[in-house]
């Protein structure tokens, strides 16, 4: 910017030098002399004002940049404690993003395990000996957690050489138990495609159903041997529970009726949970009745041993009254005998 200036100021004053030089030539060497000096005066003058005038606007600018400067390092600095700030946040959520991903990787290794049990699982139901097992399996592990062990009893055999999965042992006789388990054709109902297919995997289940209740009724039932005149159809899968006792078959005839009607009723793991508790109300009520009955028994023999006490006391009491009586008729006649003796003993004395 100065050096601006100074080119200025210098084409100017090279103007007027030849301007004057060209007045001088009209006018005359002293003429000529005196105007250099007067120019070469106002043009020093002038240079010094604009010096001046150039230090004082570079000291100000100088200081609008050096406040401009310290302020741009204040921000600076602010800006660099945020980013540090947010670096470490950023390093935290890192850590704790590959922290959560560890995790999530560990899940994912035991969903994987979870669901090569599951298929395997599959495998294993898949054989109908095996399905039987498991419903077996999970039946009597629920009747172990509700029950008393000796009112339960699991492979309970019948006379003819027949076993039923469990039986429950009530006041009035025994309840059977079979577990069935229906899983084949109620996998082909769900994995149908098409309404004909699942018309007839409908179908299918539902003569599967029926096979189970009539072999439930025709084997278990027995009243002769103990039973009630009822059984209970443990199916241990809800899913086919409920499409049992919601189907119907062509005719609109429900499943569950049909079941009813051979004295057979189809219970899941919750539904027989809620029985059991049930029949566990009832076999604590009959315990509460049992003892009740030992106690008015108990109550019974110390009444009677009470009426033997109160008689022994009743002629206890007799003997003891009786013995008052001698002993009062003994003291009085003791004392009439020492009256007749002091009454003798005086005499004596007077004739003496």
């Amino acid at each position: 910017m100065e050096e601006a200036v100074i080119i200025v100021l210098s084409v100017l004053v090279l103007g007027l030098v030849a301007a004057l030089f060209m007045a001088a030539k009209a006018r005359g060497t002293d003429s000529f002399q005196a105007g250099i000096d007067s120019l070469r005066s106002e043009v020093q003058k002038s240079l010094t004002e604009t010096t001046r005038h150039i230090d004082s606007q570079l000291a100000s600018v100088t200081g609008q940049v050096a406040e401009q400067l310290s302020s741009v390092a204040s921000q600076l600095n602010s800006s660099t404690g945020q980013i540090n700030n947010r670096m470490d946040n950023a390093q935290r959520a890192v850590g704790e993003v590959r922290h959560a991903l560890g995790e999530l990787t560990k899940a994912t290794e035991q969903v994987f395990e979870i669901g090569k049990s599951i298929s395997g699982l599959e495998k294993i139901l898949a054989a109908p000996k095996a399905r039987g097992g498991f419903g077996e399996l999970l039946l009597g592990e629920l009747l172990s957690q509700c029950l008393p062990a000796d009112r339960f009893e699991l492979q309970h055999g019948f006379s003819d050489g027949a076993r039923v999965d469990a039986i429950i042992r009530l006041k009035e006789g025994l309840v059977p138990i079979d577990s069935k388990f229906p899983l084949e054709n109620f996998r082909k109902l769900i994995e149908a495609q098409t309404d004909d297919e699942r018309r007839g995997a409908g179908r299918r289940f539902a003569t599967d159903c029926r096979k189970h209740v009539d072999a439930i009724a025709s084997s278990y039932i027995r009243p002769i041997e103990g039973t009630l005149s009822f059984a209970l159809m443990y199916v241990p899968a809800e899913s086919v529970y409920y499409e049992l006792i919601t189907r119907t078959d062509d005719s609109g005839a429900a499943l569950s009726d049909y079941a009813l009607s051979k004295k057979v009723v189809p219970v899941s793991p919750n539904s027989f949970y809620a029985y059991l508790q049930t029949i566990l109300m009832g076999l604590k009520g009959m315990e509460i009745e049992e003892r009740a009955g030992e106690i008015l028994a108990h109550l019974t023999s110390l009444r009677g041993g009470f009426e033997r006490f109160a008689s022994d006391l009743d002629t206890l009491g007799g003997h003891i009254s009786r013995a008052k009586s001698k002993y009062d008729e003994v003291e009085r006649k003791a004392r009439q005998f020492g009256e007749r003796l002091e009454a003798g003993a005086g005499e004596e004395r007077e004739k003496v």
